[in-house]
């Protein structure tokens, strides 16, 4: 389900954002800094603090999940089933593990939210198919750099 692809997206992202949705039907979008594929199937989003999500998840597994490398300006949404593992879970070791390598002790992790994958499309700026002759990734990080007013390491 999680194709390479999709795999690479995840580890060059460092924000995704997660929606979920309420009893009511009221959508809940939230940001999370910390998170990874943790296989094929799966991706696990470390809750830090994030009560509405947690709540939310407990009555409505169905969420999505987005991100996108901001310089190419490429990513893909998981549309998927969520489950809150907690610490006090038996597996929760299991699944917060490539989590707490990339939090390290800084960023307490309260549980984990393990999103299995039902579907995957991808996200593309607009560049690319209104403008599709003169839009590279190459381009679009150019545009991206100049905006952010960032270079790369070593252009300096």
């Amino acid at each position: 389900m999680l194709s390479s692809e999709v795999l690479d997206y995840v580890s060059r992202s460092v924000l995704c954002w997660l929606a979920t949705v309420d009893e009511t039907g009221q959508p809940n979008v939230s940001p999370k800094e910390i998170f990874t594929a943790f296989d094929s199937q799966h991706i696990v989003v470390a809750n830090l603090a994030s009560p509405t999500s947690a709540r939310n998840i407990e009555v409505n597994p169905r969420v999505c999940i987005s991100f996108v490398d901001i310089f190419v300006q490429k990513g893909f949404k998981v549309i998927g089933a969520a489950r809150n593992i907690r610490r006090s879970d038996a597996d929760f070791s299991k699944w917060s593990a490539p989590l707490e390598a990339m939090a390290g002790a800084k960023f307490p992790i309260r549980s984990v939210f393990v999103i299995q994958a039902v579907s995957v499309e991808p996200i593309i700026a607009p560049s690319y198919r209104f403008y599709a002759a003169e839009t590279t990734e190459k381009s679009q990080v150019a545009s991206a750099m100049q905006t952010y007013g960032v270079q790369r390491s070593g252009d300096v």
